[in-house]
């Protein structure tokens, strides 16, 4: 995986193979997150989400700990994924970093728990697939208005946003700052930690070179 310009959010672009039936490509494989995170997460929720173009879900994040983390692809059409950097004490907070993703590229994003998530998107209709670490606890789930000015996120020109009643009643960054609702930078980095002390030493025993595909 690639590091994006936020620490813990993480890029994936398989390798596909393709033929005159079609493609095949790995779209996890858990080797490639003990190496860049130095723990296996583990992943309890899959949800699916279809969404109409200008559709926009999110910013969303959960209280750490403990949090949920997020493997994000799009299986058909196109979004722009978004990941913002709402921890309290961060270097890095407030930035955002985004990603394209498509049916064509099939890349992935890892988002640690902690960072806000968001996509918009971009085709007619776009469904897009994401395994979590936890179960969705609506008790632990916030949001910051994903057009906040104070945030600035470039999302495409010509494209008009249309946000659920959550998400277009969000607070600000400053007023979830000022609510006390954000994640601590330093509960994140302890819940990395934690997981990273819980695995096995010798890590994973699949570090395999990438098979081809299945005739």
């Amino acid at each position: 995986m690639d590091a994006l310009d936020i620490d813990g959010a993480w890029v994936f672009t398989p390798r596909i193979h393709r033929d005159a039936r079609g493609s095949f490509l790995e779209w996890l494989r858990d080797s490639e997150f003990w190496t860049d995170l130095g723990y296996h997460p583990e992943f309890v929720q899959a949800n699916c989400s279809v969404s109409r173009r200008g559709v926009i879900r999110g910013v969303h994040f959960a209280d750490v700990p403990p949090g949920q983390a997020k493997y994000v692809t799009c299986v058909a059409g196109a979004v722009l994924d978004v990941i913002v950097d709402v921890r309290t004490g961060a270097p890095g907070f407030g930035r955002w970093a985004s990603v394209l993703l498509d049916d064509q590229t099939r890349r992935a994003v890892f988002v640690a728990e902690g960072l806000g998530h968001a996509f918009m998107a971009l085709s007619e209709e776009a469904t897009v697939m994401y395994l979590c670490s936890t179960p969705y606890v609506p008790d632990r789930e916030h949001g910051v208005h994903p057009l906040d000015p104070a945030l600035g996120i470039s999302w495409p020109e010509g494209v008009m946003p249309i946000l659920s009643e959550r998400d277009a009643t969000a607070s600000s960054l400053a007023g979830a700052r000022a609510s006390g609702i954000l994640p601590a930078y330093g509960a994140c980095l302890a819940h990395t930690a934690r997981l990273r002390g819980a695995g096995p030493a010798a890590g994973p025993k699949d570090r395999l070179d990438p098979l081809p595909p299945p005739a």
